[in-house]
């Protein structure tokens, strides 16, 4: 994944990095810095309005078509720092969302998600609506569905917010593991203890800059 200099229609200026396939990154910065520009961007909600962009291979321009863009977005997992669950659905049936939208066969959905559910500790869960669930809970079916699809990369914005420490801990360990396993993750947070406890090399932003790349 290639970033390059240029500006985004939102908070970011002249800035360039790149993160090899696979890699975990933290992202950092202090409130109003770009942090959430920057995630959209990679997310694609956002386009660059100048520069070079590559995501995942693919060069990313204001033309770039709309099927192209789709089938990228396939690709990434987004975990948002409000869960952004579906109240309505069991904790299976939001885990199984990323895929029935790939219009796989159900069969491969229910095996699919039971063995995420089974790795993120939720297999018993499963039946349970979002407002049963505790906020690690939520946070793990979060990732359950980010993950289920086997996606080239994964962001979590601010994954911990409003965990207690040892349920923190706990999904940032799942998410290394992701990573380790092939997948680039980068996470936004402002918990330093959690950057100090899994080290790690960070995007620093200030100012809509990238100060640091390191």
């Amino acid at each position: 994944m290639r970033g390059g200099r240029g500006e985004t229609p939102s908070a970011l200026t002249s800035i360039s990095f790149t993160v090899p396939q696979g890699a975990f990154r933290w992202l950092l910065g202090p409130s109003g810095a770009g942090k959430s520009s920057l995630l959209r961007l990679l997310h694609l909600e956002t386009l660059p309005a100048s520069g070079e962009f590559e995501l995942l291979g693919v060069d990313i321009r204001p033309a770039v078509r709309r099927s192209v863009l789709a089938r990228l977005r396939q690709r990434i997992g987004m975990v948002h720092q409000d869960f952004r669950l579906m109240p309505t659905l069991s904790v299976a049936d939001n885990v199984a969302l990323p895929l029935r939208l790939q219009r796989r066969p159900e069969a491969d959905v229910s095996t699919e998600v039971d063995a995420i559910l089974n790795w993120v500790g939720l297999a018993a869960r499963k039946d349970a609506r979002p407002a049963e669930l505790s906020g690690g809970e939520q946070q793990r079916t979060a990732i359950a569905r980010a993950v289920v699809a086997r996606p080239d990369l994964v962001i979590a914005d601010e994954p911990t917010n409003a965990l207690e420490e040892s349920q923190a801990s706990r999904v940032i360990a799942m998410l290394r593991e992701i990573s380790a396993m092939g997948t680039t993750v980068i996470v936004a947070t402002h918990n330093d203890a959690l950057v100090r406890r899994f080290p790690a090399p960070a995007l620093r932003l200030e100012h809509g800059r990238l100060v640091t790349n390191e």
